[in-house]
């Protein structure tokens, strides 16, 4: 998951990509029609490592980006569309006549791959906006939205999606002590120790004033509670944040459910509520799942 502080980068980064890219598709234009020498890179084997876009992609952009299944999938569209390009290229060069067909090719791999860039390009514009202004959290507004995706690839795929909700324990106290600057910071604190060990492609939203729901796709039961266990104990450990000299530290309680595709996405979210509230009943800083096969809720530390 990008921080805030990448996002923007990110997002000049994809924009000067596609820049570069459609410069390129212009220069190839006027080479076959003006039937100018053509650039020995372009029909080299590596063409899709060797132009400008293939030098950023290889080169650059951010593990997080990186991770995502739009970024990964250009690198198949992308290579493919140079292989025509070096076709046409050759064609040209021989002064054979250009077959519609590979010119066709050519120009539909083209359209999927801007495509491509610009849908990620969106998907990241609407993180942004998304994006709670304190915490760098994912904001409610796409909460839900996310959450039914996942529901329908666990419908569909039988994909196992764990969610998990926290709550900062005694924050009103943290408050009252030291103010709500120093609030604002354990906030912020506890959020950047959950991105910090989570998987990139794993989600944190705000889901409210101190509450937060962690989204883990592609994860068991067993697995899930081992990564949420370990968050628990490692936030707790964690110097969130300072007052002066004074080292701010916090603990959470959470709650487990798995992302049920048999009812709604709410009732899922319930669960993992129920579990949350039975953490604080018990003594807080603890972890408690809902038992999936049975039903029923289960308390476990």
């Amino acid at each position: 998951m990008l921080s805030p502080e990448n996002l923007q980068g990110v997002l000049q980064e994809l924009t000067q990509a596609l820049y570069n890219h459609e410069q390129w598709h212009k220069e190839l234009t006027r080479t076959i029609i003006c039937r100018l020498p053509q650039d020995h890179r372009d029909v080299a084997a590596d063409a899709h490592r060797q132009c400008r876009f293939g030098q950023w992609y290889y080169g650059g952009g951010s593990i997080e980006l990186r991770e995502h299944p739009v970024f990964s999938a250009m690198e198949a569209e992308h290579q493919r569309m140079h292989q025509l390009a070096g076709r046409l290229l050759e064609s040209s060069a021989g002064e054979i006549r250009i077959l519609p067909e590979d010119y066709d090719n050519f120009a539909n791999a083209l359209d999927r791959l801007r495509l491509q860039i610009q849908t990620l390009k969106r998907e990241l514009e609407e993180s942004r906006f998304h994006r709670d202004s304190l915490t760098g959290a994912e904001s409610r507004l796409g909460m839900l939205t996310k959450l039914g995706e996942m529901r329908e690839l666990a419908r569909r795929r039988r994909q196992p999606c764990c969610i998990a909700l926290m709550d900062l324990d005694h924050f009103k106290a943290i408050n009252d002590s030291h103010g709500h600057l120093v609030g604002d910071q354990v906030l912020k604190g506890a959020v950047r120790f959950l991105r910090g060990n989570l998987r990139p492609y794993d989600r944190v939203f705000r889901y409210g004033g101190e509450e937060f729901l962690v989204l883990m796709p592609d994860t068991d039961v067993g697995t899930g509670r081992l990564a949420i266990e370990r968050l628990r104990a490692g936030l707790a450990d964690e110097n969130v944040a300072h007052d002066g000299p004074t080292v701010i530290r916090v603990t959470a309680s959470f709650g487990r459910a798995m992302i049920d595709p048999d009812v709604a996405i709410e009732e899922s979210m319930d669960r993992a509520a129920k579990m949350m509230y039975a953490a604080e009943a018990a003594g807080r800083n603890c972890l408690r799942v809902w038992l999936d096969a049975g039903g029923s809720p289960a308390g476990e530390a």
